[in-house]
């Protein structure tokens, strides 16, 4: 059995990797009393009376969505909200495993901006934390800006920090095996993706002094370029990459330390 045949069968078996179990027991009249009707509206009532207790009385304090449009799933591009789920589910697997945190997938059926940004407010209530995850850039850089200045819980895109924070801390270790100093190095992106500029901008936060060389599928990010869109603008005008180089990714690549792609 192939790998692919693997993973589709265990898909299969387990009509996906998550579900939900009470954290109570339900055996009796009063344990459902308790945890549903009548009991269960003093909770409510305590917090309409302070809201801040909702994080005592309900699974908000530990609870975090996985929110996706499928438009930039792993190397399987913009496949759809349906076709994302396994990956969510896959995350929210993780979320459960490695830190004790229960995370549901939230697939959305729209592209739009200010959609998705409305649907998340709108759910935050339930919610802990919001774990953007697979939405296309530049559109994700938005939503997650928006969001966090209007939501009161945290919100992070993944393919951004989560990916940043790895990439960094190997790169610290790997600097320390070859006796490199970050500052002095130079360092070759390829793709300036959600996860490629977040990379960037984490990089030259620890490391002001790293000289950083950005490629996309049309060649080196320059000064000189017409065809950037206003995301690659900010990176060279905030000096986080170099915009002083022409060419493609060979002529990047010569004299350079680190390659990251």
């Amino acid at each position: 059995m192939s790998k692919n045949e693997k993973a589709i069968a265990l898909h299969k078996k387990h009509h996906g990797k998550i579900s939900v179990e009470p954290k109570v027991i339900l055996e009796t009249r009063e344990d459902l009393a308790l945890a549903y009707t009548p009991g269960v509206a003093a909770a409510c009532t305590a917090i309409k009376e302070d809201k801040a207790k909702v994080y005592e009385l309900t699974t908000k304090r530990n609870t975090v969505a996985v929110v996706t449009d499928g438009s930039a799933v792993l190397g399987l591009g913009d496949i759809g909200p349906e076709a994302a789920m396994p990956v969510m589910e896959g995350k929210a697997a993780i979320f459960k495993r490695f830190a004790g945190v229960d995370a549901f997938p939230i697939c959305l059926d729209t592209k739009d901006t200010e959609q998705i940004i409305e649907t998340v407010k709108n759910i935050a209530p339930g919610f802990g934390g919001i774990n953007l995850e697979d939405i296309a850039a530049p559109r994700c850089f938005e939503i997650e800006k928006q969001l966090q200045k209007e939501l009161d819980i945290p919100v992070m895109h993944d393919d951004q920090h989560g990916t940043a924070v790895v990439v960094l801390a190997g790169l610290i270790t790997a600097s320390k095996i070859a006796k490199k100093n970050l500052e002095k190095c130079r360092v070759v992106i390829s793709g300036v993706g959600a996860a490629g500029i977040a990379i960037a901008k984490l990089l030259k936060a620890y490391a002001p002094s790293v000289e950083i060389i950005a490629v996309d599928s049309k060649g080196i990010i320059s000064k000189g370029r017409k065809d950037l869109n206003a995301t690659k603008v900010s990176l060279l005008a905030g000096n986080i990459i170099s915009g002083n180089n022409d060419g493609n990714l060979a002529s990047a690549m010569k004299g350079s330390d680190i390659f990251l792609g």
